[in-house]
């Protein structure tokens, strides 16, 4: 499932940009760098769909590991001043799928 959010957002980056930086009140860009990060989206959906595919069960639990921290980077990027607050937003979504998978992990006794 992950897959699939990393592939959208990255495509979304890739191909129609200012459209999201939008919806999160960002101001449009025209800088290769956002399309820059929609690519690499868009690999590491590929990374996740195989991890998924393959049953790599040490990716999945690193994966809950990096992808629960990424609300506190966020919520220093906020405290900071260097984002708008919505973005937390963002990092609930990455929050809720990490501990999706981790539950899921926990359900298979996968992980302690």
């Amino acid at each position: 499932m992950y897959d699939c959010y990393l592939f959208l957002l990255g495509l979304s980056l890739l191909l129609v940009p200012n459209l999201v930086l939008g919806l999160f009140r960002f101001p449009p860009t025209f800088e290769v760098w956002i399309r820059v990060v929609g690519m690499l989206l868009l690999f590491l959906s590929v990374f996740y769909f195989v991890a998924a595919r393959s049953d790599n069960r040490l990716f999945m639990l690193w994966s809950f590991r990096l992808r629960a921290s990424v609300i506190f980077f966020f919520f220093a990027f906020v405290l900071a001043g260097l984002a708008p607050p919505v973005l937390l937003l963002m990092g609930a979504v990455d929050l809720a799928g990490a501990l999706w998978t981790w539950s899921e992990l926990r359900k298979e006794a996968s992980i302690p």
